[in-house]
């Protein structure tokens, strides 16, 4: 009696544990069950099965629409996609990253998303004498992400990568306008060193870009404006090898030699502390194959610039007569080192192109009205010589049709007797026709 008594009690102890622990689990299933989809799709991502991650995530989002979990979901898959890289993917990151933005813009892994978007241009940059549209949209990201949120633990990083991407757009826009420099293009040269010097103070080369704008002034007697960059020069890059140079040219015009700027003199003393890794010998080969851009010599120290490319208050090209200096607004360039040139050319309207031959002087004629710059002594003489070609040309022209200079031309005296030829015959035929 008291053995099956203690095997009946013994056995609806078990069971009730039985019927415990079954009814546990699937209340917990059902409230955790976001929990392990999430956890799962980290899971898949950190080993790099992306499909299966992005399977987990799209499934938590869209069976759980009220979940916690929900935006480190959206955000776990344009990781996926950013981890995953390639054309593709870095695309589609770009896009999950931005939608992310938009549905959870208050949240603190917005300002992440807005660094990984321009990780994710700065992935896809090439390098600085190829296409530049990836590092243009990394420059915009990063200019962003600096304006919305300039104080995270994120924001030394970015301003890091700002500065190289806009070392390699600098350094683009520096090949060509040394390309045109070198050739003595000056009009094809100045502006671009003009954006150059005015936009990437940070720039490894923007010292030499300042010895080059002043020089393109220099040689066509701009003295005045030759100065400001020479001013600009000695002031804001004095540890640089032009610097003493450039003193001696403001000694030469007479100009008052600038004290360096102590802002400037510690940025410049802080760069040249930081090393800087250069490829071997035996590495050089493999950065040839490289497509990414060399930032080695990016600024280290520095604030970048922030201001977008659309809303830069640069120097522009105004309407004109000819070769003058114009500075930002329409005026004329001035000694304080901000005032800033070009050189234009325009054709009004109904004129017809200037001959091959003088078009350099065409093109250096007067000032532009209302400018007070005078024109320099080679364009005056350079248009005087185009003015007596013209002149010679246009005699010529009226000799030869006075018939009292050059001989005409082979197609001239063809056409002339083929005429005379038609004639003969015409003649010749009327006379048959006459009656005897």
């Amino acid at each position: 009696m008291g053995a099956a008594l203690a095997v009946m009690i013994f056995t609806g102890c078990a069971a009730k544990k039985t019927t415990t622990n079954s009814s546990k689990p699937g209340t917990n299933e059902s409230a955790e069950a976001d929990k392990l989809l999430y956890e799962r799709a980290i899971s898949d991502l950190q080993h790099n099965r992306f499909e299966l991650a992005r399977l987990s995530m799209q499934t938590l989002i869209n069976t759980y629409p009220d979940s916690e979990y929900l935006a480190k979901a959206k955000l776990a898959i344009a990781d996926s996609y950013f981890k995953e890289g390639g054309t593709t993917g870095l695309t589609q990151a770009v896009a999950e990253y931005q939608d992310f933005i938009t549905f959870f813009p208050f949240l603190d892994e917005a300002s992440y998303a807005q660094m990984q978007i321009g990780m994710a241009h700065y992935r896809r940059m090439e390098k600085s004498d190829r296409d530049r549209s990836e590092a243009l949209e990394a420059e915009a990201a990063l200019q962003t992400f600096l304006q919305k949120y300039p104080q995270t633990e994120l924001t030394p990083r970015a301003e890091q990568r700002l500065r190289e991407v806009q070392e390699v757009l600098a350094d683009g826009d520096f090949r060509i306008a040394s390309f045109y420099y070198i050739r003595r293009m000056d009009k094809a040269s100045a502006p671009r060193l003009l954006d150059l010097v005015n936009r990437y103070p940070l720039f490894s080369a923007a010292d030499r870009a300042n010895w080059m704008l002043a020089s393109i002034y220099e040689r066509n007697a701009h003295t005045d404006v030759a100065s400001s960059y020479y001013t600009r020069l000695v002031k804001e890059y004095p540890l640089s090898p032009l610097a003493a140079e450039a003193k001696g040219k403001l000694v030469k015009f007479g100009a008052p030699v600038p004290q360096p700027d102590p802002t400037a003199l510690a940025r410049m003393q802080k760069e040249q502390q930081i090393p800087r890794g250069r490829p071997g010998f035996l590495k050089r080969p493999g950065e040839l194959l490289k497509s990414g851009p060399d930032v080695s010599t990016a600024a280290r120290v520095g604030t970048p610039t922030l201001t977008p490319q659309a809303e830069d208050a640069t120097d522009t090209l105004s309407p004109g007569a000819g070769l003058s200096v114009v500075a930002a607004g329409g005026g004329s360039g001035g000694n304080d080192g901000r005032g800033t040139g070009a050189y234009v050319q325009t054709v009004s309207p109904g004129a017809s192109d200037p001959p091959a031959g003088t078009s350099g002087s065409a093109a250096n004629s007067g000032p532009t009205a209302g400018s007070n710059v005078p024109p320099t002594a080679d364009a005056s003489a350079q248009d005087q010589s185009a003015q007596g070609g013209q002149a010679a040309t246009s005699t010529n022209a009226g000799q030869n049709a006075n018939g009292n200079a050059d001989p005409p031309s082979q197609a001239s005296q063809g056409t002339s007797q083929g005429e005379s030829s038609s004639k003969k015959k015409k003649s010749k035929k009327q006379v048959q026709l006459q009656p005897q």
